[in-house]
């Protein structure tokens, strides 16, 4: 198979190695705020990764650590350790990211800027969701991401809160968003697999 199949064409298992040598890759959901929708779109990113059988996927949720503003005197940052251990044990990620203001959540950017070295060298996918399909604020997230030493692939299933969403808060995906996730998850595994002997 070519370099360049092997990095957009679609998956074969090839990479699977199953027992302890599986990659783990963290689902991240990026926002913590009340009436928040992407434990609903984590889920189902789950449930289509798993049944591809290439990789460990976990759901990693930012609202489960904490974690106050960064460098804030006074705030109970209890969770950090544990945030870097669960991210020190992933070797990719795919971001669950909601469009605020133009830009990511500021509990993404808080919990992307506690660590450093945990994120060095590993890929991600993006999903994304809002007006535009959360477009923008892929943009800014691919911009951290990369500052990171994150390898962030170009396949990005972007979520219409119109067309994807029920009254904007009940998650029903058209069919396409289906293999719009596959074709992400085609290009995050080689790359992650390609990364990890550097780490």
């Amino acid at each position: 198979m070519s370099f360049i199949k092997k990095l957009f064409g679609s998956n074969t298992n090839d990479q699977l190695t199953g027992g302890n040598d599986m990659l783990k890759i963290g689902i991240v959901l990026g926002s913590t705020r009340e009436g928040r929708v992407s434990p609903q779109v984590g889920k189902w990113v789950k449930e289509l990764a798993d049944k591809r059988g290439d990789a460990e996927y976990e759901i990693i949720d930012i609202a489960e650590f904490k974690l106050p503003l960064l460098g804030e005197p006074g705030g109970d940052a209890s969770g950090a350790a544990a945030w870097s251990s669960k991210i020190n044990s992933c070797d990719g990620f795919v971001f669950i990211v909601q469009e605020y203001n133009h830009s990511i959540t500021g509990a993404l950017k808080n919990a992307l800027d506690y660590l450093r070295d945990e994120w060095n060298n590993k890929a991600a996918g993006i999903v994304s969701y809002g007006s535009v399909g959360g477009a923008r604020a892929t943009e800014h997230l691919r911009g951290i991401l990369s500052e990171l030493l994150v390898a962030h692939v170009r396949v990005h299933p972007a979520l219409s809160l119109f067309t994807d969403f029920e009254n904007g808060n009940v998650f029903k995906p058209a069919d396409v968003q289906v293999a719009s996730v596959n074709q992400m998850l085609d290009q995050v595994i080689p790359w992650t697999t390609a990364l990890k002997p550097i780490r």
